[in-house]
């Protein structure tokens, strides 16, 4: 085609109703993107709605009679009660606070543990005077050290538990509280990979330890995989996963005397999925924990509004149902089972009164 015969067909009028191979090709482009734009938010969209819709039909069902409290709930309490803030007047608020519920245990913050696993005797210096405040005036209450700290990752500063030199530092750890006069250990490390050996080797240690005292061990305790294998899932993405493995749970659950999940913090968006997540961790929990430990089944006693944890959706009364609704379903009968309270410093008179109400009753 020489050039005149290329302009003469460059302008010459294409048939009606059939476009320029050009203009054909730009109008299939733009069906593809647009369809495209619409497609993808709803196959992304699709499961979510699906995971929505199944936990708040788990919210759903009849509570069995008597799931309510067998007299072994827990409070977490925050360090001002062994630093010094604390007074006489306040202990005798808090006699007030818990007289006639199921409270047993106090975890009351008595750290952090430095990052090589030691606790400074000065940041708890008060901690005498606590523990035999309460024991006058809340006859059968535990107090037990409430011990923390972050744990290191690659790219951050922390606790590193593959060092058996802090490992055996956070057991002398223990053994110094219990020397305090306190009645128990209660760990909190966080954020912990399920599957972490180091950790069943230091929990195995303490628990000689608390065994040979008399004393109690406990645990603060990630989420269960609501989905299998999704902490595998989610590590893939980031260094903090946020579940365990069931398997994991219980392996946790049978070297401790007392193992209490951290179920709030779950992003979810309604108080109906909200407590359907919470029954189904409970299900999850009743399964692998033997009937010698405690469980207990955290409740938000606190108020945030972020990606994490939306206030309106995260409440006491949807996390009571929930609970009840996975023992009533699980094992209605359990002896050994109780709600955890977090945090006494940011509790109000309505999470209080839920408590009550729907739980002790």
């Amino acid at each position: 085609m020489d050039r005149t015969e290329a302009t003469e067909s460059a302008h010459s009028p294409q048939p009606q109703g059939d476009p320029a191979p050009d203009q054909a090709g730009g109008t299939r482009r733009r069906r593809w993107v647009r369809r495209t734009a619409i497609a993808v938010p709803l196959l992304l969209l699709l499961p979510l709605l699906s995971v929505l819709t199944a936990l708040r039909v788990n919210y759903t069902g009849d509570l069995a009679e008597g799931t309510h409290t067998r007299n072994r709930d827990a409070l977490w309490l925050g360090h001002a009660w062994v630093d010094g803030r604390k007074t006489g007047a306040d202990v005798d608020a808090l006699a007030r606070r818990l007289k006639d519920t199921g409270i047993r245990d106090l975890y009351v913050h008595s750290g952090p543990l430095e990052h090589d696993g030691t606790l400074p005797k000065s940041v708890h210096p008060k901690a005498r005077w606590f523990i035999d405040a309460v024991h006058e005036k809340m006859p059968g209450v535990r107090v037990q050290a409430f011990l923390g700290d972050v744990l290191a990752d690659e790219d951050s500063d922390g606790m590193r538990l593959a060092a058996p030199d802090t490992r055996s530092a956070v057991v002398r750890s223990a053994r110094q509280v219990l020397d305090t006069g306190y009645e128990g250990v209660h760990l909190d490390l966080e954020p912990m990979p399920s599957g972490d050996r180091d950790y069943l080797t230091l929990l195995d240690a303490l628990r000689r330890e608390t065994r040979s005292r008399d004393a109690r061990l406990s645990v603060a305790a990630h989420q269960i995989d609501p989905l299998p294998n999704l902490h595998s899932v989610f590590g893939l993405f980031t260094e903090h996963p946020k579940w365990w493995s069931q398997e994991f749970f219980g392996q946790v659950a049978r070297r401790v005397d007392q193992i209490a999940v951290m179920s709030y913090d779950t992003a979810q968006p309604l108080e109906g999925t909200y407590g359907g997540y919470v029954a189904q961790q409970t299900s999850l929990a009743l399964e692998v924990t033997p009937p010698s430990t405690d469980l207990l089944m955290g409740l938000p006693f606190y108020y945030e509004s972020n990606f994490t944890h939306w206030g309106h959706a995260e409440t006491v009364p949807a996390a009571v149902r929930g609970v009840r609704l996975g023992l009533s379903r699980t094992d209605a009968d359990r002896a050994r089972f109780g709600v955890a309270l977090y945090i006494d410093f940011a509790a109000t008179e309505a999470n209080w009164r839920s408590y009550k109400e729907d739980w002790v009753r």
